[in-house]
């Protein structure tokens, strides 16, 4: 392959961060996406069009571990060939495994089916061939432990069991919100699989592991920072992402500051820490992905009058709540965003003076 930039779309599940775990140890640039299944996926195929065309130099889409639609791909097809013909030189291969794609997979030359090999394998069998490939010592047994368990080979017990506390470990791996960090959660969620592998021969694998797994979570949120419980080191690491993502994420309401989050939930200790530490915002306002919201603030303004304002909702000066009628769930936070900016616009010029004025 020529030096291209790979735009990496994957399933949410430990066959799918596994193929972008494969595709690591390629030399190229690349840029990881991740999915689940349905409207998700025509999002998230939506932004990886965008950054290419911003982007204009000669690039590659992978999808992994994820089926398309006959309607999807022949859309995608579609973007392809407009943005052959305007702005860059762009391949597409799709690998995955599922019967249902079968309908594209018959129709489309870059839809690769097949069914006896889970993702992970297919994607390694094909890095071999086509990419230039670093391969590490661990990693055929790793992709044969992924392949076990992903196609339920109960019979390769050794791999099996081992693929299971692997699973668990990705299933279970929440601290991080994959909409609103979705490059520090593949990053975490791939780093977790890269100390897992180095159990991958030993003794017990699948008992060490599994022993290992909460050590291994407040290890990479630890930094250099003194150990603490997960959930202290974990809200500390959210509530620094938080900040360094003030730009994009800050919205106003009527001369108050706020602060909009996307499915982070536990505002009242991520809410709270960051509002410890960003004096300067009025509020925070974190929404669930079915339109709750939970607010919080530090006495700088009521946060009962805004959920009334927003939702008529209520509660506490400090702590209050809603639910945003018509709320339309979103898989990138920019969409989400441009909802919430569309509710302050229609609200601030209807609605009266909130509470707890701001001193000068």
């Amino acid at each position: 392959m020529t030096n291209r930039t790979i735009h990496h779309l994957s399933h949410i599940d430990l066959d799918g961060y596994s193929c972008q775990l494969v595709m690591k140890y390629t030399p190229y640039k690349k840029f990881n996406y991740n999915s689940n299944y349905g409207a998700e996926i025509r999002q998230k195929l939506d932004l990886m069009l965008e950054n290419i065309r911003k982007d204009k130099t000669d690039a590659y889409i992978l999808i992994t571990d994820l089926n398309l639609t006959a309607d999807d791909s022949r859309w995608l097809t579609h973007e392809v060939k407009k943005i052959n013909d305007q702005y860059c030189n762009l391949k597409l291969q799709l690998l995955d495994h599922h019967g249902s794609g079968a309908q594209s997979a018959k129709k489309f030359d870059w839809y690769y089916l097949d069914e006896g090999r889970s993702a992970t394998k297919i994607t390694y069998d094909f890095a071999k061939e086509h990419f230039e490939f670093n391969e590490p010592q661990w990693m055929k047994k790793y992709v044969d432990v992924v392949n076990a368990v992903d196609l339920w080979l109960q019979e390769e017990h050794e791999n099996f069991e081992y693929g299971k506390v692997c699973m668990r470990l990705v299933n279970e791996t929440r601290e991080l919100n994959r909409i609103m960090f979705a490059d520090e959660d593949s990053h975490y969620k791939l780093s977790l699989l890269q100390e897992a592998v180095k159990c991958i021969h030993e003794p017990k694998a699948p008992i060490l592991l599994d022993e290992k797994i909460h050590r291994l979570k407040k290890d990479f949120f630890r930094e250099d920072e003194e150990d603490n419980t997960l959930d202290n080191l974990a809200t500390k690491y959210v509530v620094k992402l938080l900040g360094k993502a003030r730009n994009e994420k800050t919205i106003y309401y009527k001369g108050y500051r706020g602060y909009l989050s996307y499915g982070v939930g536990n505002t009242s200790i991520v809410g709270n820490g960051f509002l410890t530490a960003y004096p300067e915002y009025d509020f925070i306002v974190d929404v669930s992905y079915r339109g709750t919201m939970s607010l919080r603030a530090n006495n700088q303004v009521s946060v009962a009058q805004i959920s009334k304002e927003w939702a008529n909702g209520g509660g506490h000066p400090n702590a209050a709540g809603g639910r945003i009628m018509g709320f339309k769930e979103q898989y990138r936070y920019d969409k989400v965003k441009q909802q919430i900016e569309q509710i302050i616009n229609d609200k601030e010029s209807v609605a009266g003076d909130l509470e707890y004025k701001k001193e000068d």
